[in-house]
């Protein structure tokens, strides 16, 4: 059975590859390693995932499309070692962020077992678009210039 669409109204056109980024999302909803999203200016985001264990080596940051996508890979580093318990988990993992359309990725860095990317999203400018309405049908038509509709004075133009 199907579950049914977050956008399956036909007021939402064209929203069909948010539905398969939430999907994606939901796929990566493993809680490890834990992380924290925080705001630290009007347009600057910041990530911080805790990878203790983790070197600089065994990471990896890789932008795709519009994910962000962090990469776990610790070397085996057991030879020559014998433990009495082992609670510390050297495991693989990996974390997928979404970008919203026009965030930069800053920077990186690994402090005290913290991984912190920041990350930059512009200002959005406000888009105000007049859209021309062509008249059409049986009625007299004005004639289409540049896009513009010349205006009609007793059956023809200004301009003839």
């Amino acid at each position: 059975m199907s579950r049914p669409s977050l956008f399956g109204s036909p007021l939402f056109l064209g929203f069909d590859h948010l539905e398969q980024m939430l999907d994606r999302v939901q796929k990566n909803a493993d809680g490890y390693p834990p992380y924290n999203i925080e705001q630290t200016g009007d347009t600057r985001l910041r990530i911080t995932l805790a990878v203790a264990g983790f070197s600089m080596d065994d990471l990896q940051i890789t932008q795709e499309d519009n994910q962000l996508v962090i990469r776990g890979r610790q070397k085996e580093d057991t030879e020559g070692r014998v433990f009495l318990h082992r609670g510390i988990a050297a495991r693989q993992f990996q974390r997928a962020f979404v970008l919203a359309e026009g965030i930069e990725v800053e920077g990186a860095w690994l402090d005290n077992g913290l991984l912190h990317v920041d990350l930059r999203r512009p200002l959005a400018e406000a888009r105000v678009k007049t859209i021309k309405i062509a008249a059409r049908g049986s009625g007299a038509q004005r004639p289409v210039v540049g896009g513009l509709a010349e205006p009609m004075i007793g059956g023809r133009t200004e301009e003839g």
